[in-house]
């Protein structure tokens, strides 16, 4: 009998029966979303991939968001994932509609992808009681009005004022996010949407970096405005969803493993990721172009 066959043909179908959910984002803030869905759904395997190499999405256009995202996802399917989720508030508004539409139905009818606009949207009404919410973004966020379209559907009757924050991310990769010298840009922008309206009694912090401003956010901030953070709504949503389509959570596999990817340098990517994930993290290089 031939072992090494054998052998071969055992870790194949290991290999085969590893179905990872894929978490996707152009950089570090996805983990923060991670973070959550692995607290809310520890058994299931993960595949987190952050695109740091052409990070930031945030000013690019809407084509080539659109363009790397999908080569991102066309990664993940290579990878065994049956379901991703785009946990990148940019890719969600400028790609995931495209994809989901027309790029799926063509290479991949059987696999699914979600965001994390629409989680949000579905329930931000329920954190207001004066009936304004304000929306704090990147400038692709923000452009894009994926969050006033969204909102409206669920609750037209909300008003709904944004800001993009182009300097947060950057000072938050910057490891600057805790410093005195984020208080500017953080007030500044707060003073900027808050000026829009003084009923505004909600506040989306619609970037998944953003959770890491938190605190510096609350100081510039009326203490009876609600802050919303995207992770733990993201993670409920995505168990409901599994719920709700229990072949699909049969596909994905349940050995309560991760894997960290990155397009970039691992040894910083595991440096930095560590703080939006809140522990220690080993990751690898992969080339989404050549993979």
């Amino acid at each position: 009998m031939n072992h090494s066959v054998d052998t071969g043909w055992f870790l194949f179908l290991v290999m085969k029966q590893t179905a990872p959910i894929g978490v996707f984002d152009s950089g570090y803030g996805g983990l923060t979303v991670l973070k959550e869905i692995v607290a809310a759904l520890p058994e299931y395997d993960y595949c987190y991939l952050g695109d740091n190499a052409r990070a930031p999405y945030g000013p690019r256009s809407f084509d080539t968001v659109y363009h790397y995202t999908l080569e991102a996802v066309q990664w993940f399917f290579t990878q065994g994932c049956e379901l991703v989720v785009l946990a990148c508030n940019t890719a969600s508004a400028k790609a995931l509609r495209t994809i989901q539409q027309k790029d799926l139905p063509r290479i991949a009818p059987n696999k699914r992808v979600l965001g994390v606009i629409r989680p949000t949207t579905e329930i931000i009404g329920q954190f207001s009681q004066t009936g304004q919410i304000g929306i704090l973004g990147t400038n692709g966020t923000v452009s894009s009005q994926s969050y006033p379209i969204e909102i409206a559907k669920f609750y037209p009757q909300l008003k709904v004022y944004q800001e993009a924050c182009p300097m947060w991310v950057p000072l938050i990769e910057n490891g600057e996010y805790n410093q005195p010298g984020a208080d500017y840009f953080v007030q500044k922008h707060l003073d900027h949407l808050l000026g829009q309206s003084p009923d505004i009694d909600a506040i989306l912090l619609a970037c998944t970096h953003y959770p890491l401003l938190m605190d510096k956010i609350r100081q510039f901030l009326p203490k009876e405005v609600k802050l919303i953070a995207q992770g733990e709504i993201v993670a409920k949503s995505l168990g409901a969803y599994l719920q709700r389509h229990p072949a699909m959570a049969e596909k994905c596999s349940k050995d309560g493993q991760i894997r960290f990817c990155t397009t970039d340098d691992a040894a910083n990517f595991d440096q930095q990721a560590a703080i939006f994930f809140g522990k220690a993290v080993a990751s690898e290089q992969i080339d989404l172009i050549h993979s």
